[in-house]
């Protein structure tokens, strides 16, 4: 037995006319998650009345999201270009780490939010103190490392077995499930330990969640304003949105048996791979009124400096 020094990425599609449309559309939504989610963080840096832990969160949440989607698209865009779709053993390593790395802080992360939103809610008078600047960095470096020492599990569970057969990943990413199927050790140990992590890490941040969530659709029913309910509800409803489509793709992946792996995988797989980095600005801050004056006020100055700028000879 021995390891395979690279492996073969089968991709989205083997058909040749469907894959330019394809790098097209995907060269397209990795653009616009990396404008959105930078665009955040540039407005948070720069605009004062966002220098809240709401947008602390927020401004490490696009970051996660950058580095997140630069893991498996500049990799899908590279294949649906070329011919030669191989990766070297060391490369889809660092590749699954990477993704599970970020996946499982993104969890975290948006349990994190839901929580702070909870807090700003439904109880703003012990705001101030309960989400003090101490416990915003600790929420945070809690959630980096509960990820990466997930990370570690998940990708000695993937790669520690014997490599000896076939090297083609039917996958367009070096993900978990395709991977161990190539495996010619007994991966049944390995699969357990992974669903085990995946479970705690997925069920109690999205417990978490959908708690916080509960406690705040509470707290905005008892609001006497009919503007401000449907306010809240509007955003909890779009969150809430973001959140069912991240779980719900990611347990369908990893909380169900592997012989119930079908074609629907790769489908599932670009829902919160690609397409939620995506969304994921426009949900969490374009709908948000804050970010919208700020919006307005960065534009506005934009202006004014171009104006003064013709006007001086």
């Amino acid at each position: 037995n021995h390891t395979q020094i690279k492996f073969i990425l089968l991709g989205i599609t083997e058909s040749p006319c469907v894959q330019a449309p394809l790098f097209g559309l995907f060269l397209l939504i990795y653009i616009v998650t990396l404008v959105g989610n930078i665009g955040i963080m540039v407005l948070v840096w720069v605009v004062p009345s966002l220098h809240t832990p709401m947008y602390f969160f927020l401004t490490l949440f696009s970051f996660t999201d950058i580095c997140y989607s630069t893991v498996i698209s500049p990799k899908i865009l590279a294949d649906l270009l070329s011919e030669n779709k191989t990766i070297s053993f060391a490369g889809c390593v660092m590749q699954f780490h990477g993704f599970a790395f970020f996946a499982t802080a993104e969890c975290h992360l948006l349990a994190v939010m839901a929580y702070d939103r909870h807090v700003a809610i439904c109880n703003p008078l012990l705001y101030v103190t309960v989400i003090s600047s101490r416990v915003c960095r600790q929420l945070v470096a809690s959630s980096y490392l509960i990820a990466f020492f997930s990370a570690i599990v998940y990708t000695s569970c993937a790669f520690g077995g014997s490599f000896c057969g076939p090297n083609q990943i039917d996958h367009f990413f070096c993900d978990v499930i395709p991977v161990l199927k190539l495996v010619c050790s007994d991966t049944h140990s390995s699969e357990m330990v992974i669903f085990a992590f995946v479970a705690i890490n997925g069920l109690s941040t999205s417990m978490i969640i959908l708690l916080s969530y509960i406690y705040i659709l509470r707290t905005v029913l008892r609001m006497h304003s009919a503007q401000s309910r449907s306010r809240a509800f509007s955003t909890c409803a779009s969150h809430l949105t973001a959140v069912s489509l991240f779980y719900g793709t990611l347990f369908f992946m990893y909380l169900q048996p592997a012989s119930s792996h079908s074609s629907l995988d790769k489908l599932a797989s670009i829902f919160y791979t690609v397409l939620t980095p995506m969304l994921n600005p426009f949900i969490y801050s374009l709908r948000n009124k804050e970010v919208k004056c700020a919006l307005v006020k960065c534009r506005r100055r934009m202006l004014n400096r171009c104006r003064h700028e013709k006007a001086v000879p």
